[in-house]
């Protein structure tokens, strides 16, 4: 500690020391507001909005509402805020994230700047990791809002887009991270204004503001739809690596490592890579060609053949890195990816590359077609568009850097209302993993015996499994909690704190229960509530009993230590150990903490394993006897430090490739909001048309230029054929003197104007209006979508041009703004001349035609990302039109299975994008039009 910091206190405590004066502020209010009836007390928000509107600033607000609201939550909830929620509601208001631990009451803090906030009418958006979390604290917390005057609005996956419009309106608004990246890009590809739902990003409190921002932020959000299908070479493929062997060892430049095992690939733990050998290559040139897949004589590096290659280190990846019931677990005849940081289960996420198709045909289950990009963002991007972002969780301190330079968010820890009193024991290092199970099942044993209840945290499905299996062995009932048992997930939370109860969990990250000791009363009580089957007289005897044992319970447990925490292993992320280790010792309680750890486990194999098994057998250390040293812990947290910044790279460098890609979208997103709410869009089909026939009168007839430079005969031929405009320059040259460039193009530009209020006349300015828009939409999406492809093959080549000692991020800047260029020189070309080429003849053809346009222009949507359901997504917006859309849905089932062609034989019109009337819901040509 620096000498400065020693006596002006680090900016941690000056922040909190200059918080602490408001809170002392808000403190002398209480008086005044306890005395306030309650109608007076509920006056007080609108009084607040009109000072709001009159120009008050919310800082100068914040003592009153907060005041107002710790008043408001001791009549609702009978819970008054601490005063360390206080600060952490300031920080929260201030933009900044409050790192409060486990117990600390974190969703109540949440409500003081979200009341403040909503005064200024703007809405406030509050963050959570799942569905469940945002409808508990939702209904929650709504009882308080609108006692206070205020509307709650809920954002879930499976909404209907009437509902979704109506939270979104709402003065406060809980929802996902998912959702609300979904949403924002769904409005951005809507056909019509008032489709829209999300209002102007204004201020978000995001809750587990570490998973949400940094876990989550690696993969992209991602609206796809149907792509090329490859469904039979991903089946084909799948057989190739069973033949090729796993090489040890690898010859280094140094002449240190050797190869112990030559084989067809190498494998890199990590950086998670494989990579054939040059005997890899030519083992799976032989097998490819056997196979029929590459021709006789052909490298697997010949130009014809890189998709080949693709799909091959794609089912190599699968085979030799991803495991089931690890990475993912097969459930439904899915393969669903299972999240490293929280063991939930993404349902809906994909791997991308193929490499999700390449584990579905490992697994034997059906393939699912690859994906087209329509949309993307990444969270970063998305959360940095908010006028003001904050967020809270109880680890955030070891990613202070983080949140800092990515999104400029300080972190400020917010002190405990009572001093933690949890033990936190040094790591015990074994030489094997069945060693270290069984040191593992002696501790909890001896806490079974002592009624202390044991949190056991694993990292993976399987060890999950595998430990259940040793305690039932060991005959020690026991609760498993991991990515396939999200039913009973929160009655056993309820249960974790009781005497001798013993919980397995994958990962504590974003669980949402607090365990408390003796067992969490109140939840025990809500599935009373909930039973049908008792009376009411039943149901309140059985409260009263829980409620009167609890306090013999709680005090037990206490007397045991509390709760204990095991880990099985270290995390790659010391956040995660530290989440862990936050579900005990909540609110001033007991407790303790220690990770049992072995050689075998990944981390400590990748970093440190030859040189730890190396002392010990130096040391000749007897089987069952542990390492336990300060210098060993130390050693294991450097390792974490290391994995941490290499995945800040990661997720750096994918924001400084996207930022690319988000200052366009930012471009085309804004043109396209301004299209939608442009009431006539007669100026900027003028400049685009004038636009598109300059450039085209240039590439014939340059600026500038002397007759003798110009091909007049070409510009005739390319106006007759391409623009349907006959306009005889031939002759005009001949016929008329001093004729120069710019008269040329005057009389192109007035004959293409002409044209065009020709059509306009037929069906009238507003009908044609409505066609342009619609016109102009299309074109933008279409190209926008092939732009994102363009952009993603770019990305993946891009890092061979270091090879030139040139820069991949600026070589990437460079190309991706000329392709850029190009895409909006498409645009504009192509909307002209559609416009310029349509034949109409009738108002009636125009809305028929813009109806159709309007209709799904993808089909087979779908939503990537963690913990995402695509079932429940709300495709109302882009799914094909329903069946009922047409007169002839709904076939008795006799007539299902007719020909479009025979439907139509018995009298059945049926126009080809129409929907298809067998009630498939697809469209006529892509279903029994196929056959006809």
């Amino acid at each position: 500690m620096s000498l400065l910091t020693k006596i002006f206190g680090s900016r941690n405590q000056r922040l909190l020391k200059q918080y602490q004066k408001t809170v002392r502020e808000i403190n002398a209010l209480e008086p005044a507001m306890e005395k306030l009836s309650d109608a007076e007390l509920q006056a007080k928000t609108p009084e607040f909005k009109d000072r709001v509107a009159k120009g008050e600033s919310l800082d100068a607000l914040l003592p009153e509402a907060f005041a107002v609201c710790r008043e408001a939550s001791k009549r609702v909830f009978k819970m008054r805020h601490f005063d360390v929620q206080m600060l952490g509601g300031m920080v929260l208001h201030h933009g900044k994230i409050a790192e409060m631990g486990t117990g600390e009451g974190k969703t109540l803090t949440g409500t003081l700047p979200a009341y403040l906030n909503a005064l200024s009418g703007k809405g406030v958006h509050i963050v959570t990791v799942n569905d469940y979390l945002a409808q508990r604290d939702a209904e929650t917390m709504a009882k308080l809002y609108s006692w206070l005057g205020l509307t709650t609005g809920i954002n879930l996956s499976q909404m209907d887009h009437g509902t979704k419009q109506l939270a979104y309106r709402s003065d406060i608004t809980y929802g996902t991270n998912n959702e609300f990246g979904f949403d924002y890009l769904r409005d951005n590809m809507v056909f019509d204004a008032k489709d829209r739902v999300q209002r102007e990003l204004n201020f978000g409190i995001v809750d587990e503001v570490d998973s949400i921002l940094i876990d989550e932020a690696r993969t992209p959000l991602i609206i796809s739809g149907q792509a090329e299908n490859h469904t039979d070479l991903y089946y084909k493929i799948n057989e190739v690596p069973q033949h090729l062997t796993l090489q040890i060892g690898e010859e280094t430049s140094d002449g240190k490592g050797k190869i112990e095992v030559p084989g067809d690939y190498t494998k890199d733990e990590k950086s998670h890579q494989v990579l054939l050998t040059e005997a890899g290559h030519e083992k799976a040139e032989a097998i490819l060609t056997q196979m029929g897949l590459l021709a006789e004589g052909a490298s697997l590096y010949d130009s014809a053949n890189i998709t080949l290659v693709h799909h091959l280190y794609a089912a190599l990846r699968a085979h030799a890195l991803y495991h089931k019931d690890q990475q993912y677990v097969v459930q439904n005849d899915e393969v669903v990816i299972v999240d490293e940081f929280t063991g939930r289960l993404m349902t809906g996420r994909r791997w991308s590359d193929g490499l999700h198709q390449a584990v579905e045909a490992k697994e034997g289950v059906k393939i699912q077609n690859e994906n087209q990009t329509l949309a993307s963002i990444t969270f970063q991007n998305y959360f940095r568009m908010y006028a003001k972002l904050s967020g809270m969780t109880g680890t955030a301190d070891t990613e202070a850097y983080e949140f800092q330079e990515i999104y400029g968010l300080e972190t400020v820890v917010v002190p405990p209302n009572r001093p933690s009193a949890r033990k936190d024991r040094q790591d015990q290092v074994y030489k094997s993993a069945q060693e270290k199970y069984n040191a593992m099942m002696l501790e909890i044993r001896e806490c079974y015996d002592r009624n202390q209840p044991v949190l056991v945290g694993t990292t993976s499905i399987e060890n999950s499994e595998l430990l259940s299996s040793i305690l039932t062995k060991a005959g020690l009932p026991h609760n498993v909690l991991n990515a396939k048992q999200h039913a009973r997930e929160a009655e056993i939370i309820a249960q974790a704190g009781s005497p001798k109860a013993i919980t397995i969990a994958t990962n504590m990250a974003g669980r949402g229960t607090d365990i408390v000791l003796g067992g969490n009363v109140e939840k025990q009580i809500q599935f009373i509530e909930a039973n049908p089957d008792l009376s009411d007289a039943d149901k309140a005897k059985q409260a009263k009993a829980l409620r009167d044992g609890w306090q013999a319970l709680h005090e037990e447990v206490v007397a045991a230590g509390g709760l204990h925490i095991i880990g099985t292993e270290r995390h790659e992320s010391r956040r995660v150990d530290n989440q862990l280790r936050g579900r005990a010792a909540r609110q001033g309680d007991p407790g303790m903490s220690r990770f049992f750890l072995s050689l075998d486990d990944p981390l400590l194999r990748i970093f440190a394993g030859d040189r730890m098994r190396a002392v010990m057998d130096r040391l000749k250390m007897p089987e069952g006897e542990p390492i336990e040293a300060g210098i060993v812990s130390r050693s294991i947290e450097s390792a974490q430090r290391k994995v941490e910044a290499r995945n800040f790279d990661i997720r750096k460098q994918l924001l400084e490739y996207d930022d690319v890609a988000n200052d366009q979208r930012k471009v085309i997103y804004q043109q396209r909001n301004e299209l939608l709410e442009a009431t006539d869009t007669k100026e900027l089909i003028d400049s685009l048309r004038h636009g598109a026939f300059t450039d085209l009168v240039r590439e014939y007839v340059p600026a500038e230029s002397v007759e003798e430079q110009w091909n007049i005969a070409g510009l005739e031929a390319s106006l007759a054929s391409e623009w349907q405009i006959d306009l005889p320059l031939a002759h005009m040259l001949e016929t008329e003197k001093d004729i120069n460039d710019d008269d040329i193009l005057e009389r192109v530009l007035a004959a293409a104007d002409a044209q065009y209020e020709a059509k306009i006349a037929i069906v009238g300015r507003e009908s044609f209006a409505g066609f342009e828009r619609n016109v102009m939409l299309q074109s933008v999406d279409s190209h926008w979508r092939e732009h994102l492809a363009a952009l993603d093959h770019l990305r993946q080549g891009i890092h061979l041009r270091g090879y030139a000692q040139k820069n991949p991020k600026q070589e990437y800047k460079r190309e991706a703004f000329e392709l850029f260029g190009q895409m909006l020189d498409m645009i504009k070309n192509e909307v002209v001349k559609l416009i310029m080429t349509v034949r109409i003849q009738s108002r009636d053809e125009i809305e028929l035609a813009e109806a159709e346009m309007q209709k799904s222009h993808v089909e087979n949507v779908s939503y990537q990302h963690a913990d995402f359901d695509p079932n429940a997504a709300p495709e109302d917006l882009l799914a094909p039109a329903p069946a009922s859309a047409n007169n002839y849905a709904g076939l008795p089932p006799e007539l299902q299975n007719l020909t479009g062609e025979q439907l139509m034989e018995m009298g059945l019109k049926v126009g080809r994008n129409d929907p298809c009337p067998c009630g498939s819901g697809k469209k006529y040509k892509a279903c029994h039009g196929k056959l006809a």
